[in-house]
């Protein structure tokens, strides 16, 4: 008879067997740890590195370790919260929960990385409860204190400020969280962002149910600013030839552009609604397109808790739309601004129907479909 999952299952290591080093694709990897357990506590996991290169997440530093370390689930969402904030040069935080972003937020000239945090978390409070936060910046005492106010499960960071730790070690004063585990990651300029800047050893593998393997190369993006936004363009027999005609403001470009890089850490079918340099609400792991778009939507109506409306708000989408009805969804609840990829038959249909509802509509270079 299986036993009883208690608190206790979910604070315990189950350690399996698992070997000291493995060789995948011909690279030879050490392990680093054993992790407290895999997906779910039965599930035993340990995490490896490669053995001839400095890793990000490899090589990072535990500095407060909680009660039996890191899980699986811990790992992949300190791996996809830092490939958000990888890509800004201001301040960014993403919040993660589940291998996907419950927020994130980015920066403008000036504000404290205390802000970006409120933001990113206060797109989906609920959400965020017992998250992995990543910052691209050391983590100061005020941003410290706020993180320790709600539960949360691991800070990932370059670095914190001093006197920082001491703040994270108080379980005393913050009971809720004596156990967060707090680490220092690597220089973040070492992960790859662009298409054509991935290595070998950044492939991705997939076990499937048989034990065989699919190597792919990772998902990366080739909109580096927002100067590569293009129009969308299309043209059928239906609607012939088809240019948005609106234009998006430099800000919404960089909220779009903004939106774009969270979207390549969401389960497809996957939308980011954005403003201000903050997600308003995230629609993540749909089967239709139109479906994420109402999901985002109604996430906002219920857990958004920030000061930011959809009122003229920016969208991305992670693959094409095949009917007007994104759009239209979209355009009926505030957006004004759309990036998505083309390829669908009826794109000259859509560009149309985005040109009679004033909204902004740019087509991407790729699709990011991510089935993470």
């Amino acid at each position: 008879m299986a036993k009883e999952l208690t608190r206790d299952t979910y604070l315990s290591k189950h350690v399996g067997d698992f070997p000291a080093e493995l060789i995948i694709c011909g690279r030879r990897y050490v392990k680093v740890d054993d992790l407290r357990y895999g997906t779910n506590p039965h599930q035993a996991a340990s995490y490896y590195k490669p053995a001839d290169a400095v890793s990000v997440i490899g090589d990072m530093e535990i500095l407060k370790n909680g009660k039996s370390g890191l899980s699986q689930t811990n790992l992949e969402d300190i791996s996809y919260a830092l490939n958000i904030v990888k890509f800004f040069d201001t301040p960014a935080c993403a919040v993660m929960k589940h291998v996907n972003p419950s927020g994130a937020a980015v920066g403008r000239p000036g504000e404290s990385l205390l802000s970006v945090y409120l933001k990113a978390r206060d797109a989906d409070a609920r959400a965020a409860f017992g998250s992995s936060i990543a910052f691209n910046r050391e983590v100061d005492a005020d941003t410290a204190r706020e993180i320790m106010s709600t539960f949360v499960e691991c800070v990932v960071a370059p670095g914190f400020a001093p006197g920082v730790l001491d703040i994270f070690n108080d379980g005393e004063t913050y009971k809720l969280n004596r156990h967060i585990r707090i680490i220092r990651c690597g220089d973040l300029s070492r992960l790859p962002r662009f298409v054509g800047e991935a290595k070998p050893e950044h492939n991705t593998i997939k076990v499937l149910g048989d034990g065989s393997l699919v190597v792919a190369q990772p998902l990366m993006t080739s909109l580096r600013s927002i100067d590569d936004l293009v129009p969308a363009e299309a043209e059928n027999k239906r609607c012939g030839h088809q240019v948005s005609a609106v234009a998006a403001t430099e800000e919404q470009k960089r909220d779009l552009l903004f939106a774009w890089y969270v979207n390549l850490s969401v389960r497809s079918n996957g939308v980011v609604i954005v403003k201000d340099g903050q997600t308003l609400s995230v629609g993540t792991g749909e089967q239709d397109r139109v479906g994420a778009i109402e999901q985002a939507i109604a996430k906002f109506r219920q857990k958004y808790t920030g000061e930011g409306t959809l009122q003229n708000s920016v969208m991305s989408s992670d693959g094409f739309f095949p009917f007007e009805d994104g759009v239209e969804t979209a355009a009926a609840a505030g957006v004004t601004a759309i990036i998505a990829p083309s390829g669908s038959l009826r794109d000259a249909d859509v560009i149309k129907r985005a040109n009679e509802l004033g909204v902004a509509l740019y087509h991407a270079p790729e699709r990011i479909f991510s089935h993470h």
